[in-house]
């Protein structure tokens, strides 16, 4: 059976700031002298003005589908929502977004100027991954309509506001390098932060091993495992464990994160022979990677799923999370918060914290609660 589709109906909104007419009989009123009824009445009142519902909109939803549209507009409502189709955010840039229907047609669609004013708290309205509905102007324009409801987003602060990566993922892929540049985990945890808030299965994935000696990253890989992590040791120039990685990635919706040079694209290149996207080398005067991702795309994989290349990342700065929360964010630290004294323990300087008692018996790795310090001192509380 077809699922029953909202239908719309026009609906009164109440004015803003208008407060309640002032009664007509006022005058009557003084007149005949009841002046405890004049005295209680709001002499905040605006004398004129066309109501309290002065304002009509279309609205839809569930509770309006059993009820019968206006006789003006019922059939002109039914007809352009038979117009809509659907698809799914492949890669927005500017002001214009690539939409893959689901007719498997590539549409280049605009988006409507009230979908930007609902969303300015957002450095974009459409991100790559968004299930949209969108009128077809053309066989291949179109304007986005509706942006369907989001699950398992990727998001970091921008300028003071959240910058959506991706969206509707269900993997974090983190990528890192062993050298070129050179391994960093302080950005693995806050990847690993922003995982374990929006509840993603993280894979921590070392590429460029062929370039070290891999028993040097056994200290670490430890840590990570002994919390749950599943960590892979690649290498895409050489093939290593590629045809373990695409076995991970079938099926599934997967996000490739990580800093500019640790062979995102490469990776990507190497699981899907014939992609073609652009890489480039790590610059020799700084060690840092160069930017050959500009914005976040979906690629559709051969096998099923599907990944989101995600431009490389310097500076990752979390979204929508407080300095008391990290704690309980962190595998590791998690099981010791509930034994401090007191239970806004920040695990800094407070006295008798169950977390400063677990380093130093040697029960939480001290690069974990160093990097965790760090954090809370440098990006959270100043």
């Amino acid at each position: 059976m077809a699922k029953k589709k909202p239908s719309k109906q026009r609906a009164d909104f109440r004015k803003k700031h208008q407060g309640r007419v002032r009664k007509a009989d006022l005058t009557r009123q003084f007149k005949s002298g009841d002046q405890d009824d004049l005295a209680d009445a709001i002499q905040s009142e605006r004398v004129s003005g066309k109501g309290d519902l002065t304002r009509r909109r279309t609205v839809t939803g569930t509770e309006a589908a059993n009820e019968k549209p206006d006789s003006d507009t019922g059939d002109d409502v039914k007809s352009k929502d038979c117009e809509l189709l659907s698809g799914r955010v492949i890669s927005a840039h500017g002001l214009k977004s690539r939409v893959l229907g689901d007719d498997k047609t590539m549409y280049e669609c605009a988006i409507r100027q009230v979908l930007k004013s609902l969303n300015i708290q957002q450095r974009g309205a459409v991100v790559a991954g968004d299930r949209v509905r969108f009128r077809a102007e053309s066989p291949t324009d179109g304007m986005i309509e509706q942006i369907e409801p989001r699950r398992g987003i990727i998001s970091r602060t921008s300028r003071g506001q959240q910058h959506i990566l991706v969206a509707n993922v269900d993997y974090l892929l983190i990528v890192a390098s062993a050298a070129q540049p050179s391994l960093k985990p302080v950005l693995i945890d806050r990847f690993l932060l922003t995982a374990e808030q929006c509840e993603l299965r993280p894979i921590i994935l070392i590429n460029k091993i062929d370039l070290v000696d891999p028993i040097a990253l056994q200290p670490l890989i430890g840590a990570y495992a002994s919390m749950g992590y599943r960590v892979l040791l690649t290498s895409a120039s050489q093939g290593t464990n590629i045809d373990f990685l695409r076995g991970i990635l079938r099926g599934n919706q997967t996000a490739v994160a990580g800093q500019s040079g640790v062979g995102k694209s490469s990776l990507l290149n190497a699981i899907q022979p014939g992609l073609g996207l652009a890489v480039r080398e790590v610059s020799r005067d700084n060690d840092k990677g160069r930017h050959t991702t500009t914005a976040s795309k979906l690629i559709p994989l051969d096998d099923g799923g599907a990944v989101f290349d995600t431009p490389g990342i310097r500076q990752f700065q979390l979204w929508d999370i407080t300095a008391e929360e990290v704690a309980g964010l962190m595998p590791d630290l998690r099981p010791y918060v509930s034994g401090c004294r007191y239970p806004n323990c920040l695990h800094l300087s407070e006295d008798e914290c169950a977390v400063k008692n677990a380093v130093a018996d040697s029960r939480i790795d001290a690069r974990r609660y160093d990097a965790y310090c760090h954090l809370l001192e440098n990006d959270l509380m100043l």
